[in-house]
């Protein structure tokens, strides 16, 4: 299996609207592949201008919120780059798209990193964190997983919600968990 980073992306279309997407990128060889799925934003923004910025958050709430149509979050210009890093960034690598490999599904774009800064310090693992995390990776496959995986994952991950959350766990996992029930409400 390849290591996935779980990040906060931003790319750019050609008119400088900026987009803000949880993805996972994928270590290969001396680089990271973005595999957005078909059709998206990132892989038409991708294609308008071959840059993304990998913002490394501990910010729950911008994943779980990107995922409930919460996309406006605060960002940051970086000089000499069009793309511009998350604000709540703790880290970020600028990565420039070096080729693409086709596919009907999920286009991989290698890329390098151009550059990287560090901008706050990482303070420690939460459990909550990890599954609010978590519960996201869930609500973006809701339509690809079986309702009875889902549940069974949940109850799990409350259980670090209940013991470890402060406010922002909180409202992250509420969120993701109203998508839920909207979901498997309308089914």
């Amino acid at each position: 299996m390849p290591y996935i980073r779980e990040t906060i992306i931003t790319t750019v279309d050609r008119d400088g609207k900026v987009h803000i997407a949880p993805l996972g990128i994928i270590a290969e060889r001396d680089g990271w592949v973005i595999a957005p799925f078909r059709p998206s934003v990132t892989l038409g923004n991708l294609g308008e201008v071959p840059f993304a910025v990998a913002s490394y958050t501990d910010d729950v709430r911008v994943f779980a919120g990107c995922l409930i149509g919460r996309k406006d979050w605060p960002t940051v210009p970086l000089d000499g780059f069009p793309v511009p890093r998350l604000a709540a960034a703790l880290a970020h690598s600028v990565l420039r798209v070096e080729g693409v490999t086709d596919d009907d599904v999920r286009p991989r774009h290698f890329c390098r990193v151009v550059k990287e800064e560090t901008h706050a310090p990482f303070t420690g693992f939460s459990r909550a964190k990890a599954a609010v995390l978590e519960l996201a990776i869930l609500v973006s496959r809701l339509s690809m997983l079986p309702r009875g995986k889902i549940e069974t994952e949940i109850a799990y991950l409350s259980i670090a919600i209940e013991k470890t959350a402060g406010p922002d766990e909180r409202e992250a996992w509420g969120w993701l968990m109203d998508k839920v029930e909207a979901h498997f409400g309308s089914s």
